[in-house]
């Protein structure tokens, strides 16, 4: 593993079923500092991809080496110790509903270190001071925007300063308010804790606003990278397509299907 990076995969095969792969042969290295973006239509196999660089799925060939180990050799405890080290902000936000926002972003401290309820306190504080929602602290999600509550659960993602940020999705339904906000926060958060970020989106405005690099997938494979730049300019037929938004390209619109006339119950005389 280059020195450089905080993540390499190399040459990564994985499926749930041995016999139709969701990856092949994925190459990936994600530079310490960076926010990198992984892009690509639904099903392509970009979250797959997130849940193994996580450790929530081991390799079927090839590797994936994160925070320097290879997560196919570690043992249980040594996955846990892994994932202390990661953030992970989910789709949704996945907030503890019976919690309040100071105990959503309480909960890894508590959880995970020995620190006292006086510092926790005041480490809860910086984390939602960050996120502008200092003032929320005392109420639980239901009293949230779905803005507000993926703010709190960032919060609560970079409660213990992890080294590496996961998102999935993060700007799914969002108002455009919101989504600016939120792209804007993990850009500044990353830089300001020195951390590496990867974020899985189908966002292609915001996502090129913010990364510093981008990968590709369509059908289990990488099938373009650069930077935000190269990608608007690329004349590669999917990324194009994807970017752009076109309906006619390498990803088809129509579902395969028999001509039409034959599915159509018409009698002449």
């Amino acid at each position: 593993m280059h020195d450089s990076n905080i993540v390499e995969v190399e040459n990564l095969w994985f499926g749930y079923d041995p016999r139709q792969p969701v990856l092949r042969d994925v190459s990936v290295s994600i530079p310490r500092g960076k926010v990198v973006g992984i892009m690509g239509q639904s099903g392509c196999g970009k979250t797959t991809l997130l849940r193994i660089i996580g450790g929530a799925h081991m390799p079927t060939r090839g590797g994936a080496r994160v925070l320097g180990a290879l997560t196919h050799d570690l043992d249980r405890d040594g996955l846990y110790a892994m994932r202390r080290k990661m953030g992970m902000l989910f789709q949704f936000g996945a907030l503890f509903t019976d919690m309040t926002v100071y105990d959503n972003v309480a909960f890894p401290m508590r959880e995970h270190t020995d620190l006292a309820e006086e510092q926790i306190h005041d480490l809860v504080m910086m984390k939602l001071q960050a996120v502008g929602l200092r003032g929320a602290a005392g109420l639980v999600p239901s009293e949230l925007s779905g803005g507000m509550a993926r703010r709190v659960a960032l919060a609560r993602a970079i409660a213990l300063d992890p080294q590496l940020m996961l998102y999935d999705e993060p700007f799914a339904g969002l108002d455009p308010i919101s989504l600016g906000v939120i792209g804007r926060l993990i850009r500044q958060l990353n830089d300001s804790l020195g951390a590496t970020s990867i974020i899985v989106s189908h966002d292609v405005a915001e996502c090129l606003d913010i990364v510093d690099h981008l990968y590709f997938m369509a059908d289990g494979r990488v099938v373009s990278e650069g930077t935000p730049q190269s990608v608007r300019d690329s004349r590669e037929p999917f990324v194009d397509q994807f970017v752009h938004g076109k309906p006619e390209g390498p990803v088809p619109v129509n579902y395969p299907a028999p001509p039409y006339d034959a599915d159509l119950e018409l009698s002449g005389d």
